[in-house]
């Protein structure tokens, strides 16, 4: 056997040796670099392409891809989140505009603050890649995100007063004793909190610790703020005050927002955007207007607006249990028609079998063969509407959705 011998080795094979390692290396490293790359451009067309999983059917968009990122404050990329047999956010990709305030949307469970959650680095994708503001922060702990949050249960210091509240952040990152008075009296003025700056908590009313909570994001400078629920522990007359002055305060900064919320009034008033959700999908992304007049999906339809949107199944072209006929387009399972869209006085005769009087208005409850119409009027109408009435609509103001529940 002959045994290796280090001595025998000429220098020149040496050399020969180390250039071919080398090169190798080099091959190697330039390899990973150009399939690393062209990973991230097939990502990145494949979302300019408008590739957008959802329920039963996919989003198409087209638009600059540059330009696109760059006006992204939030960018989720095949993102999901499941917890052994439960998934909580079923592979996603959305984008959150930079300045806008999102509003995220849903039941109770369809994955909303999961998704806030994602967003703050207090929960890890299971797949998939988050951006802020171009940066991935997918691996990344929340103190490195540059992001700032607001709880439902406002989590503020019993034993601290408001200023210290509000700094507490700043003191645990050393941020220097002028800076950070002077960030203090900023967010003070801002949200007119001077006067209650050296109180407890305990010393508050709800609406003012929610200030607070509010001033303790907004001293961190971030310019993305999550807010999750911030105003459901509020009464109805406070929460529509501060639905206002929110509002007012994003515009005025600047800043970009992700709110989470169940309730759709606070969606529909103050959101740019709104990302619906059910069952740990995205149903639909649109404004409110949008949303509110061309629903994509049923649940969109009935989801959406303080009286529910009617849907009526139809059969051989009429509505089921009747001789209603009606034009519905080739596929169409279901009718859709809001109740402020049906007018009094002509046409159709039904009967009233309830009414809800809300003070404005009038919501009427007509039998419709084994279905029933909401018909919303003006309340003036309270004590003349018994009995049978007859009911018209524009067939414009009409939504047809097929047997999967999408909108045609």
């Amino acid at each position: 056997m002959t045994w290796f011998k280090p001595w025998r080795l000429t220098e020149r094979k040496v050399q020969g040796a180390a250039s071919v390692i080398g090169q190798a290396g080099l091959f190697c490293a330039a390899t990973s670099f150009w399939i690393a790359i062209s990973v991230k451009y097939v990502m990145y067309v494949s979302f300019a392409l408008g590739y957008h999983q959802s329920r039963k059917f996919n989003f198409a968009c087209t638009f600059n891809l540059e330009s696109y990122l760059l006006m992204s404050a939030v960018l989720f990329s095949e993102v999901s989140k499941k917890w052994e047999t439960a998934t909580a956010l079923q592979p996603t990709t959305l984008a959150l505009a930079q300045g806008e305030f999102s509003v995220l949307l849903g039941p109770s469970g369809c994955g909303k603050t999961t998704t806030l959650r994602l967003i703050a680095g207090l929960e890890t994708p299971t797949s998939g890649q988050i951006h802020i503001f171009e940066r991935d922060v997918t691996r990344l702990a929340c103190a490195q995100r540059g992001v700032s949050m607001v709880f439902q249960n406002y989590a503020l210091f019993p034993h601290l007063s408001v200023a210290e509240n509000i700094v507490f952040g700043l003191r645990v990152r050393r941020v220097a004793k002028p800076e950070l008075q002077q960030r203090l009296k900023h967010v003070l003025e801002l949200l007119s909190l001077e006067p209650y700056q050296d109180r407890k908590p305990g010393q508050l009313s709800g609406g003012q610790q929610q200030r607070v909570a509010l001033a303790r994001a907004l001293v961190a400078d971030s310019q993305l703020c999550l807010m999750d629920e911030p105003l459901s522990n509020l009464d109805a007359q406070l929460r529509q005050e501060m639905r206002h002055e929110l509002r007012a305060l994003q515009r005025k900064l600047g800043l970009s927002v992700v709110y989470v919320t169940h309730d759709q009034t606070e969606a529909m008033s103050m959101a740019d955007r709104v990302v619906l959700l059910k069952d740990g999908r995205v149903e639909q992304v649109a404004t409110p207007f949008e949303i509110y007049q061309q629903p994509a999906t049923l649940f969109a339809a009935q989801f959406i607006g303080s009286a529910r949107m009617n849907v009526l199944k139809l059969e051989q072209g009429c509505l089921a249990g009747t001789r209603i006929a009606v034009a519905a387009p080739e596929g169409a399972v279901h009718m859709g028609l809001r109740p402020e869209d049906v007018e009094l006085g002509s046409g159709h005769r039904l009967v009233v079998e309830k009414t809800e009087f809300t003070g404005a208005d009038l919501l009427l409850h007509a039998r419709v063969g084994a279905q029933v119409l909401a018909v919303r009027a003006d309340g003036k109408h309270a004590l003349g509407v018994q009995g049978e009435v007859q009911l018209s609509w524009n067939p414009s103001n009409l939504h047809w959705f097929d047997a999967q529940g999408l909108r045609i």
